[in-house]
């Protein structure tokens, strides 16, 4: 009986793994099973409600300026998630240890059961935004005496698997030229970016595939 549920286990596994596109992630950056390399850049929002008109007007402009400029694909992701006030409430709880005045212990203890009570009884949600630049290499083959161009959608498995140091440098190249015009042009309208490390790009990956385990150990 136990074998048998051993082996559902697995073969789940396997199902759940086909549904992630993700080969291997390297240096930043994911590479996608269609030999696509992914970089993710995490930016910040702005207000548009606090600026003035001619402000909104210009950051639309530039904006509008970006989009226009590209000539190849980039993806905006909002994220949404459960804001976690464990560490809040695990340094009040460390301000409240360290307090010799008990008046003052006691009020931290108080704050500290408001800050629980008021999130429990309103989800309060943190936004994150994020622009994902793709880069899909190419192969050349030669057929017939013709060079072909064949993206790796048709390349066979064994070409789709390789991605040697070298081709993965010269790639990365390309790829790292596309971001420079994005963070540039984000910066023109007033965003700031940071490129996500591959730890990050694990972290984002794991959330977002497994957002019920995030929630479970948020209610803990």
């Amino acid at each position: 009986m136990f074998g048998n549920n051993k082996k559902k286990e697995e073969k789940t596994g396997h199902a759940s793994q086909k549904l992630v596109p993700i080969k291997d992630i390297r240096d930043g950056i994911a590479i996608l099973d269609d030999g696509t390399m992914v970089s993710v850049i995490i930016c910040s929002s702005i207000n548009l409600a606090l600026k003035s008109a001619d402000e909104q007007t210009s950051i639309i402009l530039q904006f509008q300026n970006m989009l226009n400029s590209l000539d190849f694909t980039v993806q905006f992701v909002i994220q949404s998630r459960e804001l976690d006030i464990r560490p809040y409430i695990a340094s009040l709880e460390e301000v409240e240890n360290a307090q010799t005045i008990d008046l003052l212990k006691i009020q931290t203890r108080e704050y500290i059961e408001f800050i629980k009570t008021f999130t429990e009884k309103s989800r309060i949600m943190t936004k994150s935004f994020f622009v994902v630049v793709p880069f899909t290499p190419s192969l050349v083959s030669k057929k017939g005496g013709m060079a072909s161009l064949l993206p790796f959608d048709s390349a066979s498995k064994n070409e789709k698997s390789k991605v040697t140091d070298e081709r993965f440098q010269e790639h990365k190249t390309q790829l790292d030229e596309r971001l420079s015009i994005v963070e540039g042009s984000l910066a023109r309208t007033g965003v700031r970016t940071a490129l996500l490390g591959t730890e990050e790009l694990i972290e984002l990956f794991y959330r977002t595939y497994n957002p019920g385990e995030l929630t479970k150990s948020v209610k803990q």
